[in-house]
């Protein structure tokens, strides 16, 4: 049995959060997890991740990332 969630979301909605820490912000969903039940939202959701030193990332340390927020903390914006 699949625990892919049904979701009122699609990818380049706007939605806006209705529940955490980022409630009444608004944002574009970028993508869709739904074996997760969660969206990656633009400019939503921040947090740290640590990075070591590459070609790409000569500098490394810590960087701020979107992280995907749960679908049922989300509505669709008009």
């Amino acid at each position: 049995m699949n625990n892919v969630v049904k979701c009122h979301i699609k990818k380049g909605d706007t939605v806006i959060v209705i529940a955490g820490d980022d409630k009444g912000k608004s944002g574009k969903v970028l993508q869709i997890l739904p074996q997760s039940g969660r969206a990656l939202v633009e400019g939503l959701n921040f947090v740290k991740k640590h990075m070591t030193k590459t070609e790409d990332n000569p500098q490394g340390g810590v960087v701020d990332i979107e992280a995907p927020i749960a679908i049922s903390n989300l509505k669709v914006s008009k």
